[in-house]
């Protein structure tokens, strides 16, 4: 496929002579030293990738981290890789071939062709002045089966890795039609290059080499023993545009015809046949018909009679620059035709998916293709494609599902996504409540109202308890067989210490584990059966704090008596203050009594406990887990909740790359590194 476009800056992507061997050649020994020129020509130019990306589930973004490959084509810092490596990055961390890990960003990318193109932040260098390595394209047009390749990338987000093979297939197709990214059929425009050079999971983006140091394809897919790489040609062509081209996309033409091979009943007839004709598409608006034979397009000749075929009719149509006059020739029975058709511009096949909390739902804009498939009049309107589990839009009744196109909100229109966040923003900026709101939406044919409680949910505040007397300790019921074991079967029950709380009163005391206690101020403790184990603890809430409470005690078999002060209890962990940060994605409270004691820690310990991390937020990703206890920001002592909060808004403001949060786990100490994407 010739590329579209003529850029003038088309020497930012340095691409080597064209050119393959005549010759088919295979992986025998005398390739050796063919092989390691070629590596040495593009190892230095790989890219290992780390990514944080997006996907809705659930009513959320969730956030995943991946790894893939890609190579440095530009010496001004562009990496090319696939689209679904990239595409929906929130944050990029490439690793060079000399270990060296900066940031990218992405610069553009194209689902259709499953391509993408990062920018390197070059500042972070170690070494400014030494220029970066670059890969160098070579023709795909030119490669032929049985030659030498070999794959480059980073498996399972491992090192840079070479694996060699010989080309198995230059036309390679999908049978089941391909498949779809971001609703884009990928199939519909690539016929792969297929090889045998081992890939997995992590090689995506990387590239294919010939033995002349040249990249012939991108890797992108597996197929049982076969890899399939985008060839080189296709790739480069799209590169170039997600670089130079205003927005940084892909312009493609549209015209609303949608086409398959001839039907092996039409015996030698050349041509592609048109499957079906969007209503009011250019393709419509000039006369074509399902069931016409397309026979030349913008003064080609057409020929689709297989399946391998359909892709470069595909290139053809969609390569035309939009807003063109083209002239098409079609059978209609035995009658050849003319006409003309003025392409437009192709749209997302869908729109982005974005997260509105206050509904408990991710949705997206509708687009051309997105209202067609629904039938659809018109793009305005919101699609909702996934809800929260009793969130808002869930709890609602009738409930709003995922498919649903919200069309109104209290009454007032919804053209798309930007004026439902107003209008949301409207009706919740007076209130710390969710508040009632009537929708109307559609559900295929169905024009349905229902109320959805909107905003962010309350939160819970926990009624503070009447203090009580406590005794800081631990017990278990003396059961028949527990008295029987320890030779008091003549007493009338009572409980043993199983832990004395340091610090408190009781410790004081010089309470001991397994201590019996049998009576409190001379009244019986008749707990005899596992199911009294609240008696003990009762008849201590009974009496007054810092009053003395005498106990009747059997230690080491011999009976003593005790005196110790009852204290106020320490404040339960649900009425401890608790934070819940957006940003990062977790919520801590304030560490409890029983925290430390529960966790061994020392009584003076100071940080906080972590009570939730969301599955997919940035703390999740760095490593922290519920349980945690949070000992430090960037160096600086978590005090408590409030130290933490004031904390985190001072980074919110200045927005560092990354933070380092010390946490206790167990027996360990460790150092996350959060690396948010700030909004």
């Amino acid at each position: 496929m010739k590329c579209a476009l003529t850029l003038a800056l088309a020497t930012c992507l340095l691409v080597g002579a064209a050119g393959c061997s005549d010759s088919a050649s295979t992986v025998v020994p005398e390739n050796t030293k063919l092989i390691q020129q070629a590596k040495d020509a593009v190892y230095p130019a790989l890219v290992r990738i780390h990514v944080v990306t997006t996907q809705a589930g659930e009513g959320r973004m969730r956030k995943l981290q991946a790894a893939g490959s890609g190579a440095i084509i530009s010496p001004d810092g562009y990496v090319i890789t696939n689209h679904h490596v990239a595409g929906r990055a929130e944050r990029l961390v490439c690793r060079l071939a000399d270990r060296q890990e900066i940031d990218a960003v992405l610069v553009g990318t194209d689902p259709m062709c499953d391509i993408a193109v990062l920018k390197l932040k070059l500042d972070q260098l170690k070494d400014k002045s030494k220029p970066l390595p670059v890969a160098y394209f070579g023709d795909s047009d030119k490669v032929q089966v049985g030659e030498t390749a070999m794959a480059m990338g980073s498996p399972a987000g491992l090192s840079q890795s070479v694996t060699v093979g010989v080309i198995s297939n230059t036309e390679m197709i999908l049978p089941w039609g391909g498949m779809e990214m971001e609703g884009e059929p990928v199939g519909m425009l690539v016929r792969w290059i297929g090889h045998d050079a081992v890939i997995y999971h992590g090689n995506s983006g990387g590239p294919l080499v010939n033995l002349k140091g040249q990249i012939i394809g991108i890797n992108e897919i597996g197929v049982a023993t076969m890899g399939g790489a985008i060839p080189s040609n296709l790739a480069k062509c799209v590169a170039l545009q997600l670089i130079e081209s205003k927005g940084h996309r892909v312009a493609r033409s549209w015209t609303g015809l949608e086409s398959q091979p001839m039907l092996k009943s039409d015996k030698g007839a050349t041509g592609v046949l048109v499957a079906s004709v969007v209503k009011d598409s250019p393709a419509d608006k000039a006369g074509l018909q399902s069931g016409d034979v397309v026979t030349e397009f913008d003064g080609k000749a057409v020929k689709v009679t297989v399946a391998e075929e359909l892709p470069l009719f595909n290139q053809l149509v969609l390569g035309q620059p939009v807003g063109k006059a083209v002239k098409v020739v079609y059978r209609r029975g035995k009658d050849t035709k003319t006409t003309q058709l003025t392409t437009a511009a192709r749209e997302r096949a869908i729109g982005r998916d974005e997260e509105i909390k206050s509904w408990g739902m991710t949705a997206m804009d509708l687009t051309l293709f997105s209202s067609l498939e629904l039938q659809r009049s018109g793009k305005d309107g919101v699609l909702v494609e996934s809800v929260r589990p009793s969130g808002p839009c869930s709890e609602a009744r009738p409930a709003i599902v995922p498919g649903d196109v919200i069309v109104e909100v209290n009454g007032q229109k919804v053209k798309d996504l930007d004026e439902l966040r107003k209008l949301s923003r409207e009706i919740t900026k007076d209130s710390t409540q969710r508040v009632e709101t009537l929708i109307g939406y559609e559900r295929g044919v169905k024009k349905l109202l229902t109320v959805v409680r909107i905003g962010k949910e309350a939160e819970k505040n926990e009624p503070s308890q009447a203090r009580k007397a406590w005794l800081g300790v631990s017990t278990q019921v003396l059961t028949k067989d527990l008295a029987k074991a320890l030779n008091l079967t003549d007493k009338p029950g009572g409980v043993r210490i199983t832990q004395v709380l340091p610090g408190t009163n009781a410790q004081e005391a010089k309470l001991q584990v397994g201590d019996i206690i049998l009576a409190v101020d001379g009244e019986d403790v008749t707990a005899k059966q596992v199911e009294d184990e609240e008696v003990f603890p009762t008849m201590i809430r009974k009496r007054k704090i810092d009053n003395d409470a005498d106990l009747a005690i059997v230690r080491d078999g011999k009976p003593i008596k005790v005196t110790v002060k009852l204290q106020a209890p320490p404040t339960p962990a649900n009425e401890l203050k608790v934070y819940k940060n957006d940003e990062f994605e977790f919520t801590a409270r304030d560490l409890a009594f029983l925290d430390k004691t529960d966790k061994k820690l020392d009584v003076k310990t100071q940080g906080v406990l972590i009570d939730r991390v969301e599955g997919a937020g940035w703390a999740a990703l760095a490593g922290m887990a519920i349980g945690d206890v949070l000992l430090s920001v960037d160096g600086q002592g978590v005090a408590d909740i409030e130290a933490l909060k004031k904390m985190l808004d001072e980074a919110k403001a200045k927005k560092p790359q990354r933070m380092v949060f010390v946490v206790k786990r167990g027996i360990h100490t460790l150092f996350l590194e959060l690396a948010p994407a700030w909004e």
